[in-house]
């Protein structure tokens, strides 16, 4: 739940630097779907999977008995019809294994950085109590996200045999259903529980006539000057049926039509955006904008649309592990790196021990198959507003050193924004100049993109663009030091163009004569293109850039607090564009996604996804 005027909790904060991916996989049966507990290293473990009407899993796994309990989400669910696995990035964990013939037993191997042990999940069947209690039931309440929208939250409350209250909460308006809560208390009129998942804990009392719940969620609030408490009323009121959630806008196609040219673009979008101009994402209230570049076939034009300029610069958020997978080539090609160097013989002597056997390379970093979490577990998170501005390369090193750099399987994750923030510091250690200095050197300076930078101008702070979060509310840019290879760079539409022209031609590549990495940038282009690992199905990853088989572009997106952003090139059809928008993804989903989406099926003559869905959705 979001409380206006607050900072985000941390695992929104996290998920902004991470590439968006699916946590949840279409399933051939959903028979799989329940509860299910066992135990891992000592402790109960307790595994919900829900589908959906669709089929779709989702699920957590947590451990809500002690007075500090925990909860994971998610991620990379497949299953099969017998087996099923799943990830937990933010613990780097794994769990595989395979339906028991009765339908009652989930057997396999739960595998984490320290190593693999067996875990089962037994299939627990809720035998109710005999006597419900007076506060079981469904209830209902309303809760603030923003200044201007609420979210229906529901809760169903029910007692067991043995006497526990069993409480879980659904957002109704977030597709987000089942949250287990801990600790469902009810003592005389007094009535309580924490939820896990946000950290938060509702406490109040149920009225004499037992239809009310009057009380407030209460947490922590993290600020720049300290941690302080915070309360927020919601109320609930009892239900006669559970209230169904708001059902997610369908996928729907605008029809084909010819492959648009470049210069063509702009009228076909004036059209498509109609909607999100007047009420959806880019409406005058909402304060945002988007500037778009698009290439084909030797033809370029830069637009923008809404709040901003043409000339706008952005947070380009993960787009910048692109970048960072172009240095490694660039360095590779001058012969300062090799791709399967371990990551150790770069950084400062003594930061980590040398393992027995396989470890971290260059490679595995940039390739996304490092095994390292998605982010590290020292960030101080002092400032909200700016939480990575305070993390040095020391506070990087530290945690290197307890983490260590084995690296024995080599496991794809769909997550890599430590890896690049480790790349970046350790091509920079190698090359003895700053993250912001490789940029300049190899890529900014010999394309020409002025403007692709980590530190404005005076000037280009003037054309920072004023981003928005997930409710258009104002948002500020972040600053990265040690984390920079992942999210710091900031760019505009046309430099960005002029990147993606690169990337789409490098045989056609002059670079500014003079510049440092100019002789070999050709070759870099070439090599940071190869497909190294396969991430899933049908997706391919070179040195930072994605590869999707089905539509031949080479992708990659990106988030930040303030700023979101979609780039791909593709080679067979010769076109390339880039969308950069000022707010970050909605809690509706990637307003720039589908729109960058959406120009790619135009430039292809495909049907293309309808913008007036997500216009829909985000304005709902």
């Amino acid at each position: 739940m979001r409380v206006p005027g607050r900072a985000a909790p941390l695992w929104a904060v996290l998920l902004a630097m991470l590439a968006w991916a699916p946590a949840a996989i279409a399933q051939q049966k959903a028979d799989v779907a329940g509860e299910y507990t066992g135990e891992i290293g000592g402790q109960q473990a307790n595994l919900r999977l829900r589908a959906d009407a669709a089929g779709v899993l989702s699920g957590s796994l947590d451990h809500l008995d002690p007075a500090a309990p925990w909860m994971f989400v998610l991620a990379d669910i497949h299953w099969n019809g017998q087996s099923l696995s799943f990830a937990i990035p933010s613990a780097s964990a794994d769990w595989t294994g395979a339906f028991s013939a009765d339908g009652n037993t989930l057997t396999g191997t739960w595998t984490q950085k320290d190593g693999s042990l067996p875990v089962s999940f037994v299939r627990q069947q809720f035998v109710p109590a005999a006597t419900p209690s007076r506060v079981d039931g469904i209830w209902l309440g309303t809760m603030a996200q923003s200044a201007s929208t609420t979210a229906r939250i529901q809760a169903v409350v029910k007692s067991d045999i043995v006497g526990r209250e069993v409480r879980t909460l659904d957002d109704l308006d977030g597709y987000t259903m089942g949250v287990p809560c801990a600790n469902v208390i009810l003592k005389g009129e007094d009535f309580s529980f924490d939820i896990p998942v946000s950290g938060q804990r509702w406490a109040g009392k149920l009225s004499a006539d037992g239809n009310k719940l009057t009380g407030a969620v209460s947490g922590k609030l993290i600020t720049a000057s300290g941690t302080k408490d915070y309360q927020d009323p919601l109320n609930f009121a009892r239900q006669t049926a559970l209230t169904p959630e708001k059902v997610r806008p369908a996928a729907a196609y605008d029809t084909a039509m010819a492959p648009v040219a470049a210069a063509d673009l702009e009228s076909v979008l004036d059209r498509d955006l109609a909607g999100a101009l007047k009420s959806g994402e880019l409406a005058p209230s909402t304060g945002s904008g988007v500037a778009i570049a698009v290439y084909e076939r030797g033809v370029r034009r830069v637009f923008s649309y809404g709040a901003v300029k043409p000339d706008a610069i952005f947070e380009i958020g993960s787009i910048t592990k692109t970048f960072t997978g172009l240095m490694l080539a660039q360095m590779a090609a001058q012969g300062k790196v090799k791709l399967d160097e371990p990551v150790r013989e770069l950084l400062p002597p003594g930061t980590v021990a040398k393992p027995p056997g396989a470890e971290i390379t260059l490679l595995d970093l940039a390739a996304q198959r490092s095994g390292l979490p998605p982010m590290p577990d020292n960030i101080d998170l002092a400032d909200m507003d700016n939480p990575y501005a305070s993390y040095h390369a020391a506070d990087l090193m530290a945690y290197i050193g307890r983490h260590q750099v084995a690296n024995p399987s080599r496991v794809t994750s769909q997550f890599g924004s430590l890896g690049f923030g480790l790349l970046g510091v350790a091509l920079a250690q190698r090359g003895g100049v700053s993250y912001s200095g490789l940029l300049r050197d190899e890529i900014a300076g010999p394309l020409g993109l002025n403007d692709t930078v980590i530190a404005l101008s005076p000037e280009q702070q003037l054309r920072l663009v004023a981003g928005h979060d997930e409710f258009h509310g104002p948002a500020k840019p972040w600053d990265s030091d040690a984390l920079a290879g992942a999210i710091a760079i900031r760019s505009t539409a046309s430099d960005m163009l002029v990147y993606l022209e690169a990337n789409l031609h490098p045989e056609s590549v002059k670079p500014a004569a003079g510049s440092p990495g100019a002789a070999t940038l050709q070759q870099a282009l070439r090599l940071s293109l190869q497909p190294q690992s396969d991430l899933s199905p049908g997706m391919r990853i070179g040195l930072g850039w994605l590869y999707q088989a089905e539509t031949g572009n080479y992708w990659h997106n990106g988030a930040t607090a303030a700023c979101s952003s979609y780039a791909f090139f593709n080679p067979a059809g010769d076109y390339a564009a880039v969308v950069l928008f000022n707010a970050s993804p909605g809690v509706n989903g990637s307003f720039v996604e589908v729109l960058g989406r959406h120009i790619s099926q135009r430039l292809a003559g495909k049907p293309a996804i309808a913008l007036s869905v997500a216009q829909a959705a985000a304005a709902n």
